[in-house]
């Protein structure tokens, strides 16, 4: 069975998040002129360096999933912040990057919600005590335990979780916006990703899921 690398805190937003990337064109365009792009040498390393910039975003967590594509030489970024920081702070550590004429910042701020709030508390609680999937957090615990020494409880928590999260590697981001739930991120096998989304789906207030995780292998892990 593959196993997840040991990561330290300033790597953990790199393959937490997956921040799979891609050459899109949007359908609109998609009959204009073609955009000017980069040299394949220029594209990989342009995307290695947009890894390498998000990946070290202090504030990313895992209440938040961000991914990247390309269209000619804008980066296009997409995904979910629990605060809007992260959405500006994205783009500010992208758009700096030698070849990338713009960002395209597509990423979708959460709404500020104390409910969501609770959920987000209630599942993350749900899938990172589950024993089979402890091994996807590097605390091994509860969200108390991952607030680390002195750490607040679960009920305190469960009020301001977007804007104090879990430290700490997570391989299984949680998505959470007004009652719904989604599960983005990488785990070993389906059995995984199947008992992830069956924690989920018992946390209260959680009015749906949809299981996102991606399985390590996979075509679709691969860029496939």
């Amino acid at each position: 069975m593959n196993t997840l690398p040991h990561l330290t805190r300033r790597t953990l937003p790199l393959l937490a998040a997956a921040l799979i990337f891609s050459v899109t064109a949007p359908a609109a365009i998609a009959q204009t002129a073609p955009a000017p792009t980069w040299s394949q040498e220029d594209t990989l390393r342009i995307a290695k360096e947009v890894q390498k910039k998000l990946g070290g975003l202090t504030n990313y967590s895992v209440f938040d999933w961000i991914t990247f594509g390309f269209h000619g030489k804008t980066v296009v970024l997409r995904g979910y912040a629990s605060r809007p920081i992260l959405k500006s702070d994205a783009a500010n550590a992208v758009k700096g990057i030698a070849g990338i004429e713009s960002v395209d910042n597509q990423i979708e701020v959460l709404p500020n919600s104390p409910n969501d709030d609770r959920i987000r508390a209630a599942v993350y609680n749900r899938i990172y005590t589950q024993a089979t999937l402890a091994k996807y957090n590097a605390n091994q615990g509860s969200l108390a335990r991952a607030m680390g020494p002195g750490g607040r409880s679960v009920a305190l928590m469960a009020g301001g979780i977007t804007n104090d999260p879990p430290i700490g590697f997570h391989a299984i981001h949680i998505i959470v916006k007004n009652g719904n739930v989604a599960l983005y991120g990488v785990v070993n096998n389906e059995t995984d990703k199947a008992i992830a989304g069956m924690q989920a789906n018992s946390a209260p207030g959680a009015f749906s899921v949809d299981n996102d995780l991606i399985v390590q292998g996979s075509a679709k892990s691969q860029g496939k």
